[in-house]
């Protein structure tokens, strides 16, 4: 007896999974480079150095506040867990910890914006304002 099986599907179900994630990455990379081609030129604008240090010092200014707000949190949170641990060892530690990798990130925070508002000085007096 012989018997003839007809199917209509060309593909293993794992050759089908791949060929539609492979249809869904051509389409996201269409979908990502489409705005891209048909984006209208952009012209450099004429401005003085000075409007571009104030925007890159209040980025920093913002970012290292943010950041320091953050950092500041922390202590918070590491002092009220060392106040209420109680005299729990394992909460004692953690506390311990997180003062003083907090500590930590805001002396970094510190460092860095002291470091940037210097950069950011030397390179104007370098170009001139």
């Amino acid at each position: 007896m012989l018997y003839l099986q007809v199917t209509t599907n060309y593909f293993t179900e794992g050759q089908m999974i791949r060929s539609s994630t492979q249809y869904k990455i051509v389409a996201l990379i269409v979908a990502i480079g489409i705005p891209f081609l048909f984006a209208p030129p952009a012209f450099a604008a004429s401005g003085d150095i000075s409007q571009v240090e104030s925007f890159i010092r209040s980025v920093i200014t913002t970012i290292a506040g943010l950041a320091g707000l953050v950092a500041t949190g922390f202590l918070v949170y590491g002092g009220l867990i060392y106040i209420t641990s109680s005299g729990n060892p394992e909460r004692l530690d953690q506390a311990k910890r997180t003062l003083f990798f907090s500590a930590i990130g805001l002396a970094i925070v510190i460092g860095a914006f002291v470091l940037s508002n210097i950069v950011t000085t030397l390179a104007t007096n370098a170009f001139g304002k």
